[in-house]
């Protein structure tokens, strides 16, 4: 089978052999998956992210000298079983996974796996217990966009939000978009997003964003405190004896990940503000501790989602409760998987880029 391949920090498409279903897995045919921001931090920073996974437990433990088939958000079609499968799930079933995979016997991050390939290739095997059909009359570019909707859904559950607080998400990228998704969903709001792409900021608000901010125009802090300082029925909000405030509570979403932006946040953050880091920054950073501290600011790390959490969107966006449909900028065989790694800076144009294998390039 064919598939673009990360090797020796470049992405090349080469021919390599069809996996095998072990016990308990199926064998697949890709039919679409997305490009993640974490593939491209992979393919520039993949030694950091293997020594920090090393260092804290993580599942990225993939060995940069061999080749590896990158690829975590996808849909794809059941062709086969392996041995100790029910299948209950007939050939030609449309499917999303969870993705991990129990291969001989030991676990690998799809997409992330010297044992087992990702997405970006023609054929992937998947754990049967993990499939999840996809529900009928949904296409499969959208069925492919699960696995981003659920990372916002996480971070929004982590926020532990009540609807008197307003949301403020800084970066409106894939993640940014798919956060905003998720807050409108829980009916919090009014929602405030900040981005200095006008490209972005209009996919925002085709999200959900209530205020859109440009940060080159105007101070994003600023405009949350002018919506904060009045409560859920329009009035002005009291002043707090002892901080002296008078705003509603603060949860901003931090989905950048460039050094320097947690600390800014920190610093136009209201007091006993909560912020939710859904952005992944791959270099060192710093922040100010006293900050944090005269504030009594409250950060909070999160990671991926839950397997129910991410079935729960599958099936949001198979009733029409998610549109994703904003988020697709773009699709590309496998010999166009490297430009559009490239593509992919350029905020103005893309925000979600698929790869189908099958698409004759």
């Amino acid at each position: 089978m064919k598939a673009a391949i990360m090797r020796n920090a470049q992405i090349v498409v080469d021919d390599m052999a069809m996996p095998v279903p072990t016990e308990g897995e199926v064998l697949v045919k890709t039919l679409a998956c997305g490009i993640c921001g974490s593939d491209l931090h992979a393919l520039k920073h993949g030694h950091d992210m293997v020594q920090t996974s090393i260092e804290t437990g993580g599942s990225f433990v993939m060995d940069l000298t061999k080749d590896i088939v990158m690829g975590h958000e996808f849909c794809a079609e059941v062709l086969d079983y392996g041995p100790g499968t029910s299948g209950n799930l007939k050939p030609g079933t449309r499917v999303c996974s969870f993705p991990t995979t129990i291969h001989n016997g030991a676990l690998s991050t799809v997409g992330y796996s010297n044992a087992v390939p990702g997405g970006y290739s023609e054929n992937m095997v998947l754990t049967e217990s993990m499939l999840l059909p996809v529900p009928n009359g949904l296409s499969t570019e959208h069925a492919a966009l699960t696995e981003p909707m659920a990372v916002g859904l996480h971070a929004v559950r982590m926020a532990n939000l009540d609807k008197s607080e307003i949301p403020l998400v800084i970066g409106c990228g894939p993640v940014g978009l798919a956060v905003i998704s998720a807050l409108k969903q829980a009916g919090v709001g009014p929602i405030i997003a900040v981005d200095y792409s006008a490209k972005r900021r209009e996919l925002a608000e085709m999200m959900g964003a209530d205020t859109i901010v440009d940060p080159s125009s105007a101070s994003p802090y600023s405009a949350w405190t002018d919506i904060a300082k009045y409560d859920v029925n329009g009035n002005l909000m009291p002043v707090e004896p002892f901080s002296g405030q008078s705003f509603r509570q603060g949860v901003f979403f931090e989905c950048v990940g460039v050094p320097g932006v947690l600390d800014q946040i920190m610093a136009g953050a209201p007091r006993g503000c909560r912020i939710v880091v859904v952005g992944v920054c791959m270099e060192t950073d710093q922040i100010r501790p006293l900050i944090g501290i005269n504030k009594e600011l409250n950060l909070q790390f999160v990671l991926g989602y839950q397997p129910e959490e991410f079935a729960e969107t599958l099936h949001n966006i198979g009733e029409g409760n998610v549109d994703v449909s904003p988020l697709i900028t773009g699709t590309v065989g496998l010999h166009g998987v490297a430009d559009a790694f490239e593509a992919l800076a350029d905020p103005e144009v893309h925000a979600k880029i698929l790869v189908d294998p099958t698409q004759v390039d």
